[in-house]
């Protein structure tokens, strides 16, 4: 697939914004990590890695005796994950290139498995789900943030053509095979699969334009919007308009952003699946 299959692409500037994306969220992870055990000498997967900023931080966590498999089907991302690692001389990080809605080819018996917003974008995410869990041992965790309620994704004061645009991007992802609130079915399957549910928990955030939260759905927005208008779901002038009216709420200090809503779950295998 090439790089038109994703959201935003995979070119320079979306490289960026995912380091700005995993700098907010990377408290989270770290956290979400630490909690479901994650350690020294594991072997641990990061399913749908892009340009790698989680794997980086994992190979911390896992040291110079573990691994991390790093998968993506973007030859540039994994480029990117290959020489910042190089830059760093972290040798437990080995890339995969695979595509992640074919049933991509896992390592077995790892010690755990990351995975931050891919389901949503997979046409078979039960299905891949099962076959993520079936690559971790029995014993190992499986750590997810994933979007559940992306609708939540809103300004206040309202701002209605951002509640379009919102609702356009739930849409074009929906056409595309995806599902932007697939986060809670997520536990239910996980269960099927052979894991005990340890913790789950609902993220949403009210912030501010001055605040460094704003940036990640802030730094979205116009890549999703010209996105839209080349999928033809927003014409040239009403994404003129959309962004004037984006660029007006940001400079309001009083404004707020309620951010999509994402569940993070820590699962555990305790049997087959």
């Amino acid at each position: 697939m090439d790089d038109g299959d994703y959201v935003l692409g995979t070119h320079d500037e979306e490289i960026a914004r995912l380091g700005v994306q995993h700098a907010v969220w990377r408290p989270r992870a770290l956290d979400a990590w630490r909690r479901a055990g994650l350690s020294r000498g594991q072997r641990v997967i990061d399913f749908g890695c892009g340009p790698g900023y989680a794997s980086l931080d994992l190979a911390d966590v896992v040291g110079l005796r573990g691994e991390v498999v790093a998968l993506d089907r973007s030859a540039r991302f994994l480029e990117h994950l290959r020489r910042a690692a190089d830059i760093r001389r972290l040798r437990q990080i080995r890339t995969l290139e695979a595509d992640l809605a074919a049933e991509p080819p896992l390592p077995d018996a790892c010690d755990a498995a990351w995975c931050r917003w891919i389901f949503a974008f997979l046409p078979r995410p039960r299905e891949t789900l099962r076959s993520l869990v079936r690559a971790v041992r029995p014993g190992g965790a499986i750590v997810i943030h994933e979007y559940a309620q992306y609708a939540t994704w809103r300004l206040v004061p309202a701002v209605a053509s951002f509640d379009r645009f919102v609702a356009e991007v739930m849409a074009s992802w929906r056409a595309e095979g995806g599902e932007p609130d697939v986060g809670v079915d997520l536990v239910a399957w996980l269960e099927e699969a052979g894991c005990r549910i340890e913790a789950v928990e609902a993220i949403c955030d009210v912030t501010g334009p001055s605040d460094f939260v704003w940036q990640w759905p802030a730094g979205f927005f116009g890549g999703g919007l010209a996105r839209l208008v080349e999928l033809g779901r927003v014409d040239n002038a009403e994404a003129e308009a959309m962004r004037r009216h984006f660029a007006a709420a940001a400079s309001n200090p009083r404004t707020r952003m309620v951010t999509p809503m994402v569940v993070e779950i820590i699962a555990r295998r305790v049997g087959g699946g």
